[in-house]
């Protein structure tokens, strides 16, 4: 039996079902559209967070919005809202068939999503958007979101040469070891990332669901240690073999801020220990996502030879609360 549901009406061809929990025909159903979606656009139909709600689908604050049409045995389009501490995250994902002059499965399924949020008192909404595109802009519009964040992929060819490298050898790190790194990894990432909305609010539940992901490597997952065995940075990679050619992305990179002023350049010399990890792993493609804003970050990625690859934009503005 499928989770609870009920049709909204979306013109005459189209259908949405609001599910609150996702069962397995549910969840195949999505994976197959998600995994068209990711084909043709080279990139994740659903942003990593957001994925994992929808496997996990059931949690307060989860809404998955499919969309059919009466001539197709399977879903035309996917939104997924979910809610965290202080706002709404919204994804849209339209099959790249129906990507069409004239078609308003994104516009519907926007409106739709933008009714759960009204239904459960409304709020600040993030819409994220790879590669926007015209019909992105008027989807967010239609809702009252606004163009906001704009994050870049980045991505350089591997190996690094020698003029990208920093003078001296190269940086000692070790992997993370499960069971026993997770709380003081913890504590340096969100000293870190203290001023991020997302990633500076990890806590051991968001850090273990990471650890169960196929991906998930602690052999590429480098830390640093001061002279007391402290971690006073670390650098996370991920390997995407989905792509063509597989990408190696600098996942998580970070320094202690209460280590920063002792230890130069640590940020630098721990995204070259990722990249030539990445290579050590037979990848010729390094990649990872900047804050466009983050203009300290933006220039040490262009000095190590990234050039931006297409950006990621965030539309976000304030839903009010309706019935």
């Amino acid at each position: 039996m499928l989770g609870t549901h009920r049709p909204l009406p979306c013109g005459p061809v189209h259908r949405i079902d609001v599910k609150r929990q996702m069962g397995d025909g549910d969840l195949a159903a999505v994976q197959e559209l998600l995994d068209e979606a990711t084909a043709a656009d080279a990139h994740a139909a659903l942003d990593e967070h957001m994925w994992l709600d929808l496997v996990q689908g059931g949690r307060s604050g989860f809404a998955g919005l499919v969309a059919w049409e009466d001539s197709h045995d399977h879903p035309v389009g996917y939104a997924q809202v979910s809610r965290g501490s202080d706002s709404w995250a919204l994804e849209v994902v339209v099959d790249p068939h129906h990507r069409v002059p004239g078609n308003t499965i994104g516009m519907d399924l926007v409106a739709a999503a933008a009714r759960v949020i009204a239904s459960e008192g409304g709020g600040h909404v993030h819409m994220w958007v790879n590669q926007p595109r015209p019909e992105h802009i008027r989807m967010a519009a239609s809702v009252g979101l606004s163009p906001g964040r704009v994050l870049y992929q980045m991505r350089r060819p591997l190996p690094l040469g020698r003029s990208s490298r920093p003078p001296g050898p190269p940086l000692e790190t070790r992997p993370f070891r499960v069971g026993s790194d997770e709380q003081a990894w913890l504590e340096v990432n969100n000293r870190a990332f203290h001023w991020h909305p997302e990633q500076g609010r990890w806590d051991l539940a968001t850090l273990t669901q990471r650890e169960a992901e196929p991906w998930f490597d602690p052999g590429g997952f480098l830390l640093h240690e001061d002279p007391l065995g402290s971690i006073d940075g670390f650098c996370w990679t991920k390997v995407h073999t989905e792509g063509d050619p597989p990408l190696g992305e600098i996942y998580v990179v970070a320094v202690d801020p209460d280590a920063a002023d002792r230890t130069a350049h640590l940020g630098r010399r721990l995204v070259v220990a990722g990249l030539d990890h990445l290579y050590g792993r037979g990848l010729s493609v390094g990649m990872l996502y900047v804050d466009a804003a983050n203009m300290r970050a933006v220039k040490l990625y262009v000095d190590l030879g990234f050039v931006v690859d297409h950006i990621d934009q965030a539309f976000v503005g304030d839903i009010p609360a309706g019935a």
